[in-house]
């Protein structure tokens, strides 16, 4: 059974539908400007990440000027994952959809962020730092095909994060309705091997990212798969640095 990217944005089934959906009678003039392309995919995460920084750093600046960022960062929470949802279903409308979600995820991490950087001074720089040199790293493997993204990589990847986020959902659960606390709080050595484990499930999702924004650009998918391609890899960017701020935290409480 092949599996693909968990990420509802890079899934075969969603480039596949698009591609069937596209195919054009051999007589048709195909505009090539109207092409998802590798450059136009890097520029327009590029935008997104300019414009998920802008809206993280005036939280930020209003958090530490006497604002409370639980509000904006819940608020950006809720409204990024309806965003998420949509373009999910309506991958067309991502043109429109993904600078929405750049702006409300903003929000949201820079509301946590702030909340990170008043317990821990230090930690939202160590966490920035490590994300973006996982991430050149994880380019820089596959870029020059040290690392290849085949079937068994894709199950192995996707199997652990079905995995993690199960675990997630049950832990989330219990620990509302019971006094049950999940191991993987708290700072313990159980904790740490744990944030260091789903850190690594994280960067590897970023392979699959990778080789799924190439495949729909060979695919010659339309240009407002640049946008979902770009957003997808987004949402893996904004997890990995979430795990990096929960693990620099737990590290940071033991000294």
């Amino acid at each position: 059974m092949a599996f693909n990217s968990n990420n509802p944005f890079l899934n075969n089934k969603t480039f596949t539908a698009v591609s069937k959906k596209e195919e054009v009678h051999q007589a048709t003039l195909i505009d090539y400007n109207q092409e998802m392309t590798l450059s136009g995919t890097i520029n327009k995460s590029l935008i997104l990440f300019l414009l998920l920084t802008a809206s993280a750093m005036v939280v930020w600046w209003l958090a530490f000027n006497g604002t409370n960022p639980i509000v904006p960062a819940i608020g950006g929470a809720i409204v990024g994952l309806v965003l998420v949802l949509i373009s999910a279903f309506k991958p067309q409308y991502s043109p429109y959809l993904a600078p929405g979600y750049a702006l409300f995820e903003g929000l949201f991490i820079g509301g946590v962020s702030a909340i990170f950087e008043a317990k821990y001074p230090g930690i939202v720089q160590q966490a920035v730092g490590a994300t973006f040199v996982t991430f050149a790293v994880c380019l820089g493997l596959y870029r020059f095909r040290i690392v290849k993204v085949t079937e068994q990589f894709k199950s192995v990847v996707v199997a652990a994060t079905l995995a993690i986020a199960t675990y997630y959902l049950i832990s989330w659960l219990f620990s509302m309705f019971s006094s049950w606390t999940p191991v993987h709080y708290g700072n313990s050595m159980m904790s740490i091997g744990i944030s260091v484990f789903v850190i690594v499930i994280a960067a590897l999702n970023l392979f699959l990212d990778f080789d799924r924004i190439e495949k729909g650009a060979e695919q010659k998918m339309p240009k407002y798969m640049e946008w979902y391609g770009a957003m997808g890899l987004m949402i893996t960017l904004v997890w990995l640095y979430i795990e990096f701020l929960r693990l620099f935290s737990k590290l940071s409480s033991k000294n």
